[in-house]
């Protein structure tokens, strides 16, 4: 297994960890932030359903699947970024199981 340079890991995990914190601020705001301002958010509606009301029942768990998949395809950009392959890690622990 190849050492990583202390740079390369350090911009590594600061750039996963800045992609995280935007996550979760995102999650944050579409979960909580719509309710802290359901009045002005009552203008809108979707399928019907005044805005607040529609992201406290459903809007929200889509934004999180959302950020799932977006988090998938940007983390594996980042990966190929900076040289880590799954697939060599996938090799190199072929047949290290142990059967219990």
């Amino acid at each position: 297994m190849k050492k990583i340079d202390k740079k390369v890991a350090d911009a590594y995990f600061k750039e996963r960890s800045r992609n995280i914190v935007i996550y979760l601020i995102i999650g944050f705001l579409s979960s909580f932030g719509v309710v802290l301002f359901a009045e002005f958010f009552s203008k809108f509606s979707i399928n019907g359903f005044p805005f607040h009301y529609f992201m406290g029942a459903q809007g929200a768990v889509v934004v999180f699947i959302l950020l799932l998949f977006v988090n998938a395809k940007v983390s594996d950009s980042i990966d190929r970024k900076y040289g880590i392959d799954e697939s060599k890690n996938e090799q190199l622990s072929a047949g290290k199981t142990l059967d219990h």
